[in-house]
């Protein structure tokens, strides 16, 4: 069900969605949160699909919010409420503010749409705040959700993630490395049990989420890590590989092509591992899975990022 709402004030999208839970049977009971994502025309629906696939596992109310700030613009605010088949296990809110109504305080037109006594999480799938924590709608948000690979330069935008971190912010970039986090620190469980002495991280060129590892690494294991970016035609996407030095010989995690790792360690057979970029779908959901701050993230990119060197390159290492 989608009702629309044109010129409409937030007193009225208010009484619209009791509207369609009492007369089509919808309800919001069991929602366990509110999602507000702020985005772009033309980009809405794309991160729309990824809240409502979300929504299976996190039933919340998702508010998008489009702003057209131009002072010539009319100051009007269209509205959106999708239910239903059209909202997953979710209910949709989508607004459309311009003029006067999109350059005023944009908490006012999202307080009165919040669920009563649920957490609330912010989300900017593309451009994002200097300091996402100190703006109207970060400071009434558990968490706050950016996403460094949609940015013109996710390397620089990585690299300033720590002077503006404030506890509850974290990045899909970040969440994009469970599955290598994950294997990595299944490998360091397994015999023989022997110091890492270095790691080398590579990774494609447009990837944030190679910085991070490289950080994390850093952190975790207080050694030298050499970390690059890979051109295009030698890496499409994403991270490459990880090598760990250990006296036995090299342990190497290495994507040959997208999908597919092959883990190869001294004395042992190399194994094949399912490897699949994450979608958007499943970084989000991960993230609301917990509403408490992700304090090894902000050590990441505060502590691990300031002991790591920068990355090489091809001339320096030549």
């Amino acid at each position: 069900m989608i009702v629309d709402l044109p010129d409409t004030t937030v007193s009225k999208i208010s009484r619209a969605l009791v509207n369609v839970r009492e007369e089509g049977g919808a309800v919001a009971l069991g929602r366990v949160l509110t999602l507000i994502i702020i985005t772009r025309q033309g980009e809405m629906e794309e991160v729309i699909e990824a809240a409502n696939d979300a929504s299976r596992e996190h039933p919340m109310r998702v508010i998008v919010l489009m702003i057209n700030g131009a002072k010539d613009a009319a100051s009007c605010l269209d509205a959106q409420i999708r239910v239903g088949g059209d909202a997953g296990a979710s209910e949709v809110v989508t607004l459309h503010a311009s003029g006067e109504a999109g350059s005023s305080n944009l908490e006012s037109l999202v307080t009165g749409l919040l669920l009563p006594d649920a957490p609330v999480v912010v989300w900017w799938p593309n451009e994002t705040p200097s300091e996402p924590a100190n703006t109207s709608i970060g400071r009434i948000a558990q968490r706050r959700i950016t996403d460094a690979a949609t940015k013109a330069d996710p390397s620089a935008f990585v690299a300033s993630l720590g002077d503006s971190y404030a506890p509850g912010d974290t990045d899909l970039a970040w969440t994009r490395l469970t599955r290598w986090r994950e294997q990595l620190a299944a490998i360091l469980d397994q015999p023989p049990y022997e110091p890492v002495t270095g790691v080398t991280v590579r990774g494609a060129s447009d990837s944030p989420s190679t910085a991070l590892l490289a950080a994390w690494l850093r952190l975790a294991l207080d050694v030298p890590v050499e970390w690059e970016y890979l051109s295009a035609e030698e890496w499409p996407h994403g991270i490459k590989s990880v090598s760990l030095a250990r006296e036995s010989g090299e342990v190497l995690l290495e994507r040959p092509t997208p999908g597919v790792a092959i883990l190869t360690q001294p004395g042992q057979p190399s194994h094949d591992l399912a490897f699949p970029r994450r979608t958007l779908r499943e970084c989000l959901a991960e993230e609301l899975r917990r509403l408490d701050p992700d304090l090894l993230y902000g050590r990441v990119i505060t502590e691990g990022w300031a002991r790591l060197d920068p990355p090489t390159t091809r001339e320096a290492r030549s």
